[in-house]
């Protein structure tokens, strides 16, 4: 067991805090910091402060002392917290999910990194071939998909720039079988262009200077990342070589253990080439028509994309567009229109990349040939990893959607945690102090409500025949949000001077307030890529890269049908996640970000103030105190531990199952500590007691100690000994 922490580490768990203040939460958020404690509970969620160096209390000696107990026998850790969610799982054949949320640079990766590597070592003892190798994948995919979809940025340098996440499928023996990663809105404006001391993805410069010599003259790349209009930004910014190196390493080997073949890295590379290449053409304009500006870099991208150079070249330079009268014509872009095509090709071609690299994971790791029938339930833990809440100088679209879908989750977290509490109490008849909690709802309204939300005003305008810009679709937001509490902008608000007439607008959101651009915003959503890049790529004599485009078969007559924006498309993703998520026992990480120069000293408490508020840690923590930690219905409490008790032992012969519940309960001389409802037996949170390490106080009016070795018991009392950790603490184990 790991060794239980004193009183100079603070209070393990929040609910034992002497008032529920945001001074008392801070003060032992710092202290527990300060001390190298970075994992603190409030009851079963875990508070996670990321402390910016290598901490000893991972690995095999943790894991072990962490397998099987019972979450309040450790102090506060991710495996903790893990282990719950497996043995739930297990025990009850319940689906759960493990929901990591935060700000970036809070520590989410790394904390799912490690919640899988928990899971995998406690798993499959008999050492099955094909569960280890499911194991293997789970874990390279993380390696794979780290490369491709993270960035250094200015708040972290690793950051996820897309969300994750992962089913992990398991079968009655509780050992994975499967998985399913399911990705959602990878930044993929970032491969075009990155804010002033960002990079673009870990893989450009992984290729340039991790690949050999041979590799690289093979793709027509030199070494230097500067040598590139897409990676120029980040070249001079500092990231060990030997990192790019080992990383690129690592990457490689990853994907030779997921399954990938020799001639599908092969394409992967090409690929990451290609969008190289095409950063470095330019455009020239002779009055007439638009010309590519040396050949070279077209004969490259016509080869390592297995198309005619003749073909790459017109599809650069010219449009194939439906007349009127049904005739098919090419007409020529200006400059500007080939150099938009030229990004928003590469941009498409990195992101069916991405989704193409997450569907051959899939493809492995996906559950084969189940019965369930013959092989029982199928149950599943989820691994949710998701961009946190972003505020910039400069917010745009992605942070638009991002910041969304952050409202999605806090509004998940509001109805299982908070909402969902006091609501059962109140179902059950159970006197409860009431918790008051902001609901968020408005916020989501605001922004997803049909015909009235600021998506529909979105889309509405990309649908609008002619020019419609986004100072006008601005105007638009104006008229229809105006009156909205949540919203306003310059127009609406002429004094506040933080804000710039015809192109930002403000949303107050649960985090705070954020101030958007408006610029760029409509071309974001419609996300348009001319039909000729398509069928370019779907002509490729490359398979892997054929695979990728199968829009492209179509002609331009047939292409008619309008796409779904990007947001909507958006929005249907994380309503789908969130209805995903909502079907399953939830446990939560909360992380936080300690300061922003990224110091493993410095505890800012202003910025850590920002994040308990917006997180809910202090709503979650009054709930928690106001309430029962554990509840079970009575069949259910009587089934398990009837035989504690003479009265109920073998069969009870009372008027209900209640009744019987409250003989056990009485026995044990716990009968003032519970509480009765409907149908279930309430009984407080046994971490009050519990895990208050030496020093801690135990005065809640809830604790107690262990009952007298005389009580009587019922005969098979001994053998519950070893389950439940909190309930053993209440005598009724």
């Amino acid at each position: 067991m790991a060794e239980l922490e004193g009183f100079e580490f603070g209070k393990s768990d929040f609910v034992l805090l002497d008032e529920v203040t945001m001074e008392q939460f801070l003060d032992n958020l710092k202290l527990r910091f300060e001390q190298g404690r970075i994992y603190t509970f409030i009851g079963e969620v875990v508070v996670s402060v990321n402390p910016y160096r290598q901490m000893d209390i991972y690995g095999k000696e943790m894991i072990d002392a962490y397998r099987g107990r019972e979450l309040y026998e450790n102090p506060p850790h991710l495996y903790a917290v893990a282990d719950a969610a497996y043995k739930a799982m297990k025990r009850r054949a319940k689906d759960t999910c493990i929901v990591i949320s935060g700000e970036s640079g809070a520590g989410k990766t790394e904390a799912s990194k490690y919640i899988m590597q928990y899971i995998a070592a406690i798993t499959n003892p008999s050492q099955r071939a094909e569960v280890e190798s499911v194991k293997n994948v789970l874990l390279k995919s993380n390696c794979v998909l780290e490369a491709f979809g993270n960035a250094k940025t200015n708040r972290n340098d690793n950051s996820s720039r897309f969300g994750k996440y992962m089913d992990i499928n398991f079968n009655f023996n509780g050992d994975p079988t499967g998985g399913h990663i399911n990705n959602y809105l990878l930044e993929k404006s970032r491969v075009v262009q990155q804010q002033e001391g960002e990079r673009n993805f870990h893989s450009f410069y992984q290729l340039l200077r991790g690949g050999s010599e041979e590799l690289l003259k093979s793709l027509h790349l030199k070494k230097d990342p500067i040598e590139y209009c897409y990676t120029r930004q980040g070249a001079s910014i500092s990231v060990a070589s030997s990192d790019e190196r080992s990383s690129y390493k690592a990457v490689m080997a990853a994907l030779k253990v997921i399954g990938f073949g020799e001639e599908e890295i092969s394409s992967i590379y090409k690929i990451l080439s290609t969008i190289l290449h095409l950063g470095n053409l330019q455009f020239e304009s002779d009055g007439e028509s638009v010309q590519v500006v040396g050949g070279d870099s077209v004969q490259h991208i016509s080869e390592l994309t297995a198309s005619e150079p003749e073909s790459v070249n017109k599809a650069l330079l010219f449009r194939t567009v439906a007349t009127g009268g049904g005739e098919v014509i090419a007409k020529g872009h200006s400059e500007q229109e080939a150099s938009y095509g030229r990004d928003a090709f590469a941009k498409a071609l990195y992101e069916r990349l991405f989704a193409w690299i997450v569907g051959r994971i899939n493809s492995v790791i996906e559950v084969k040939n189940y019965n369930p029938a013959l092989h029982g339930k199928n149950t599943v833990i989820g691994v949710l990893d998701i961009y946190g809440f972003e505020i910039f100088e400069n917010n745009s679209f992605e942070q638009f959607c991002i910041n969304y879908c952050n409202e999605k989750l806090q509004q998940l977290f509001i109805e299982l945690i908070l909402r969902q509490e006091q609501e059962e109490y109140h179902r059950e008849g159970i006197t409860w102090q009431h918790i008051d909690y902001f609901n968020n709802q408005i916020i989501v309204d605001l922004v997803e409500q049909p015909h009235k939300g600021i998506i529909s005003v979105l889309d509405e305008a990309c649908l609008t025949a002619g020019k419609v810009t986004d100072t006008v679709c601005l105007d638009s937001m104006n008229q229809k949000l105006g009156q909205h509490p949540h919203y306003t902008s310059r127009k609406l608000c002429p004094t506040d001077k933080t804000m710039e007439f015809n192109r930002h607008f403000r949303i107050r959101h649960y985090a705070g307030d954020v101030t958007y651009s408006v610029e760029g915003f409509l071309d974001k959503n419609k996300d348009p890529l001319f039909q000729d890049f398509k069928r370019l790529m779907y002509n490729s004599s490359d398979p892997v890269l054929k695979e990728m485009w199968p829009d492209g078969q179509m002609s331009i007559t047939e292409v008619t049908k309008r796409p779904l924006t990007a947001a909507t498309l958006f929005k249907n993703s994380i309503i789908s996640l969130v209805d995903r998520l909502a079907c399953k026992e939830p446990y939560y990480v909360r992380c936080v970000k300690p300061n922003e120069v990224k110091s493993p000293m410095l505890f800012d408490e202003a910025r850590c103030q920002h994040q308990v508020a917006y997180l809910g840690l202090l709503e979650n923590v009054r709930v928690r105190r106001a309430g029962f930690a554990y509840r079970q219905p009575y069949e259910r409490f009587l089934q398990r531990y009837k035989m504690t008790c003479e009265y109920t032992w073998p069969n009870h012969l009372m008027a209900s199952d209640r009744e019987a519940v409250e003989a056990i309960v009485v026995q044990h001389g716990f009968e003032g500590d519970v509480a009765y409802g409907q149908t279930k037996l309430f009984v407080p949170d046994a971490s009050l007691s519990l895990h208050s390490g030496a020093g801690e106080s135990r005065t809640h009016p809830h604790s107690r100690p262990l009952p007298p070795e005389g009580v009587a018991r019922g005969p098979g009392a001994d053998a519950l000994q070893t389950d439940e950790g909190h309930l053993r603490h209440h005598g009724l184990l």
